[in-house]
Parts: C-alpha cells; sequence; structure tokens
C-alpha cells in the first residue's frame, strides 16, 4: 500500500511511575529530514530514536515532541557537605580567637552557607527509560504509519482516476488520426480540382502530399509509448512503497510524449486533447510530490 508524506501520530505511556508523550507529523519533502524536541534528559536517546524512525518513514519533513513526567518522590535528594561545613567552622572559630568576637554561630546559620546543603538529581536507569520512551515512540510511530497509509490510497485512487482519463484522451488521438489524414486528402483534392479545372488529378502526386502530411503529424510513437507509461504507473502503484520517486519519473516521461504531440498537431480537436493531456499530467505530478 503506497503512503503519503503527510502523517500524524500520538502516543501516552505511563510505567513505573514515568510518563512519556510522543507526537509526530510530517509533510512532503524530497528526503527524511528529522527534527526532534525533547527534555535534555532523553538527548542520550536520539541516535537510537532517529535509527527507529527509518523503520516507519524513508521520506517526508518529519517533527517529533516529546515530553518526560517523573510522578515518583525520589526525583531529587538533598546532599550534606560534611568537609564543607567543618572547614567553614574552623574559619569562624579562627574569626573568633583573632578578632576577640563571640561565637553566636548555629546550626541554622551555619547550614545556610553555600553549598552546605545541596540538591542532587537522581541518576536514571537508562534502559528502563529507554523502554518506556520506546513503547511511547512505537506507539505513535504505528499511528503515524496508518495515516499516511489513509492518506495514500486517496492519493492512489485519484491518480488511477487521473490516469483512466488520460487513457480516453490518448484513444480519442489515436482514433482521430487516421480521420485527419482523410481529411486533408479530401481538401487537397478539392483544391487541385478548382485549379486544374477539367485536366486529369494525378494520383500519385496526390498520394505522395498526403504521405508527406501524415508523416509530419503522425503521433503513434507517442500514443504507445504513453499507453505504455500509463500502464506501468497503475502497475508502479499497486507496488508496496517508496515508489514516490519512480512515480515522478514516469509522470516526467509523460509530460515529454504530451509536449510533442501537441507540437505535430495539425489538428484543434487533437490540440485540445494533448493540451487537456499536460493539464491532467501536471495534476498528476502535484499528487505524486505528496507519495513517499
Amino acid at each position: 500500500m503506497i503512503k503519503s508524506m503527510t502523517g500524524f501520530g500520538r502516543c501516552e505511556v505511563q510505567k513505573n511511575e514515568r510518563k512519556f508523550t510522543v507526537e509526530i507529523k510530517s509533510v512532503n519533502h524530497r528526503y527524511l529530514d528529522v527534527n526532534i524536541r525533547m527534555p535534555k534528559k532523553l538527548n542520550f536517546f536520539e541516535t537510537s530514536i532517529r535509527s527507529l524512525l527509518k523503520s516507519y518513514a524513508a521520506r517526508g519533513k518529519v517533527d517529533i515532541f516529546i515530553t518526560y513526567e517523573d510522578l515518583s518522590q525520589s526525583q531529587v535528594s538533598v546532599k550534606y557537605n560534611r568537609a564543607l561545613a567543618a572547614e567553614y567552622l574552623g574559619y569562624l572559630r579562627q574569626m573568633e580567637e583573632e578578632f576577640g568576637l563571640e561565637n553566636d554561630v548555629r546550626v541554622s546559620i551555619l547550614s545556610r552557607f553555600p553549598e552546605i546543603f545541596t540538591m542532587e538529581e537522581q541518576s536514571e536507569d537508562e534502559e528502563e527509560l529507554w523502554n518506556g520512551l520506546k513503547e511511547a515512540l512505537e506507539g505513535a510511530f504505528v499511528q503515524f504509519v496508518e495515516t499516511r497509509k489513509a492518506e495514500g490510497e486517496n492519493l492512489k485512487q485519484d491518480i488511477l482516476a487521473k490516469l483512466d482519463y488520460l487513457g480516453g484522451q490518448v484513444s480519442f488521438i489515436e482514433e482521430r488520426s487516421p480521420q485527419i489524414v482523410a481529411e486533408y486528402r479530401a481538401r487537397l483534392e478539392e483544391k487541385m480540382k478548382e485549379f486544374l479545372a477539367d485536366t486529369q488529378i494525378e494520383e500519385g502526386r496526390i498520394a505522395a502530399e498526403v504521405i508527406l502530411f501524415a508523416d509530419k503529424i503522425c503521433t503513434d510513437e507517442e500514443v504507445v509509448r504513453l499507453k505504455s507509461h500509463i500502464q506501468h504507473m497503475k502497475n508502479t502503484l499497486e507496488e508496496e512503497e517508496g515508489i514516490g520517486r519512480k512515480l515522478d519519473f514516469i509522470a516526467q516521461e509523460m509530460n515529454r510524449e504530451a509536449n510533442t504531440i501537441l507540437s505535430k498537431a495539425n489538428d484543434i480537436e487533437v490540440s485540445d486533447c494533448a493540451i487537456s493531456l499536460k493539464t491532467e499530467i501536471e495534476k498528476i505530478r502535484e499528487q505524486i510530490q505528496n507519495i513517499e
């Protein structure tokens, strides 16, 4: 099933008093361009996150937003620096002796001195942290892929309808070509009769002119190639994934054939048809830009 490059996914996981929320969204891009926003505590996992994403997406500009909450009561602890407190106290006693001052230092005063008590964040179990984060990532990624597939199916049906329309236009050009030659022959005979009056018309000369004209406007090769490209694109749409670039190349080839038909057109109906071909092919190319 083909996938669009536009998608969205969200997952929230609460595990062992840790809460992870992951949101992912993407738009069109020629390559896989990933931007991750997450708490500094999780920066260590950036490479793993990018590696995991590659299993779910090959192209697109992808934004991933991650939030993390530690719901436990042991996020931080108080650390008492005994050596530093002793050093502070030693200097205070030295000041008492040197300056003859009363030493009125109490525990409540000493505890306020810098770095006596510090708040220390508890270290995390990296494996446990990654397991919770990975579960949230995979949940968001799965939803993300599903939205891409749903949009991809819509794109597929739209392109198939446009390809059927192209097929009808190509068939019209194919059927119209012999009629153009026949009409040209009839007009040529009529003009020669007017100029030559009762003189006998040379059939060989008329045939030669008609052959030159038919060769000049002949679009048989272009029609055959267009039919082939249309079928090729339909077959490619049935492939599993990673077909965006391939479809774009086929569309370029289709446009080239349509341009050649338009340049050879010597008939208003064929010209209109060729213009319609180019217009519809351009619409198809616009849709293809959304396919991974």
